[in-house]
């Protein structure tokens, strides 16, 4: 397999410096001899987007409730068609964060190649499933998902293509465990598939991904996109990340719930996001991102 690294060092979706170096801090650290593990993959480095120069005090010049929209949507313009192209000519797009605001363009990029037959598992301790409309924050590393179903501002719904990417019965969001009150709203309107933290350690990962595989059966799709946010892991595991939640999942559980997603064989595009490797304590972020970047090449 062909695997292409697409760096995205962006922190406007989150509003919190330091992201925007993780996908350097990640190659700095060996990511591609990391990828490259399994000899049947060759790994291409394509370098990072450009990201637009904005100063805060201008944050808010394009919406009132959205912070950096602008060079957040011209940003994920780029990065969708790049993301399309990867897959137009066989590669596997692996895109490293960077905030989660991201994900609009690689799901976009992968909704235009794959149509209507995609799924995508969104694996966050968050649902990133806000508008600008229920958002506290105004952060849109929170509006990515909800955005990617149709959701939320026409800017970011109409983004690379009109109309949604994906089906939101297409969707699955595991380890959730911090949902505001109208990402929780949405859930139940629109009858989304969740699984929360609590929820896994109660059944135990192996029965979590029984549940999942047969929801990819119900709706008989061929390919995934694969979004992980690393804050999914306990917040005494990744210091590092701009929005950690306590309570999470431990390493062990994280390992097996990326092996028994890509043992499927149907993931073709994958997004790493949310290492902050300037506020990491100890190198614990980094070593625990070191050890997940392992599991995901030695199954890809």
């Amino acid at each position: 397999m062909d695997i292409n690294i697409i760096g995205v060092p962006i922190y406007y979706g989150c509003d919190r410096k330091g992201v925007e170096n993780g996908p350097n801090k990640l190659r700095e650290k060996g990511l591609i001899s990391i990828l490259s593990q399994n000899s049947l993959n060759k790994v291409f480095d394509f370098g990072n987007l450009n990201v637009e120069i904005v100063s805060e005090d201008k944050k808010y010049e394009n919406h009132n409730k959205m912070k950096y929209l602008s060079p957040i949507t011209e940003l994920n313009k780029n990065l969708a068609h790049i993301v399309y192209s990867s897959l137009k000519g066989g590669s596997f797009p692996f895109v490293v964060g960077g905030d989660h605001s991201l994900g609009l363009g690689s799901l976009a990029g992968a909704s235009k190649y794959f149509k209507d037959d995609l799924a995508v598992i969104w694996v966050d301790a968050h649902g990133d499933i806000n508008t600008f409309d229920s958002s506290p924050s105004g952060n849109v590393h929170g509006m990515p998902l909800a955005a990617s179903m149709g959701f939320g501002y026409k800017d970011l719904t109409n983004l690379y293509f009109h109309g949604r990417k994906i089906d939101p019965k297409k969707v699955f969001i595991i380890c959730a465990r911090d949902l505001d009150e109208g990402e929780q709203s949405l859930i139940k309107n629109e009858g989304l598939n969740v699984w929360s933290t609590n929820y896994i350690q109660n059944i135990g990962v192996e029965a979590l991904m029984d549940e999942v595989y047969k929801k990819l059966d119900e709706i008989k799709v061929n390919n995934i996109h694969l979004s992980f946010d690393i804050d999914c892991l306990d917040s005494s595991l990744v210091p590092g990340t701009g929005t950690p939640v306590d309570s999470g999942m431990n390493f062990n559980e994280v390992k097996k719930i990326l092996e028994k997603i890509l043992e499927t064989k149907k993931v073709r595009s994958m997004d790493f996001v949310e290492f902050n490797p300037e506020i990491d304590k100890d190198n614990i972020t980094l070593n625990n991102c070191l050890d997940m970047l392992k599991v995901i090449g030695n199954n890809l």
